[in-house]
């Protein structure tokens, strides 16, 4: 039980982290004009799609390996 109970806290966890780098995308993407510490908005974004990407890779690992 304990074991199926970390699984599951770890794919909740990999879960947060898409929906929180997907959230910051969309608000760099609708709200350009009220973020002035970000000149780069490209690279800002490329950044949050990689950090996206590697909480999906996490998360499509566990499903392959431990469901």
């Amino acid at each position: 039980m304990l074991k199926e109970q970390l699984i599951q806290a770890a794919k909740q966890h990999a879960e947060a982290e898409i929906m929180l780098h997907k959230t910051n995308i969309n608000v760099y993407m609708e709200k350009v004009v009220g973020i002035g510490e970000h000149p780069d908005i490209v690279e800002t974004i490329r950044k949050e799609q990689d950090a996206m990407a590697t909480a999906h890779d996490k998360l499509e690992m566990l499903k392959k390996y431990f469901d």
